[in-house]
């Protein structure tokens, strides 16, 4: 299957930007749903923002307004770009794949839809 290559993670105070990339390896996004994860050591898995086949997106209630999912045209990438960081953001952020079925609906950020995911990649905001 579709390999998922996470990058852009780092350190960054609070208020800036963050630009996270999840690189397709051995094949395209096309089919899939894809989701960004994000978990803090001793914490549940929180799904917060996701893209269907089709473009449709959803987000929770947390990133809302801050943050934005996207792929791009050659649906080798989906990207979140992340503005106006808070502490409460510092977490491993991680991507996924899964099936299109739950686009566009909350059920599409729970982390059993997607059986594809990549290694994670850090982000830190500092107060």
């Amino acid at each position: 299957q579709v390999q998922l290559v996470e990058s852009g993670g780092g350190s960054v105070q609070a208020g800036g930007s963050l630009r996270l990339s999840c690189e397709a390896s051995g094949g395209t996004f096309s089919r899939y749903l894809l989701g960004w994860f994000r978990q803090v050591p001793g914490q549940e898995r929180e799904g917060i923002a996701s893209i269907g086949t089709e473009g449709r997106r959803y987000y929770s209630d947390s990133v809302l307004g801050r943050f934005t999912i996207s792929r791009d045209s050659a649906k080798t990438a989906v990207y979140l770009q992340m503005s106006d960081l808070k502490p409460e953001d510092t977490a491993m952020y991680y991507c996924a794949a899964g099936l299109a079925r739950l686009a566009g609906s909350r059920w599409s950020l729970s982390s059993s839809e997607y059986n594809n995911w990549g290694q994670g990649t850090q982000v830190t905001v500092s107060s």
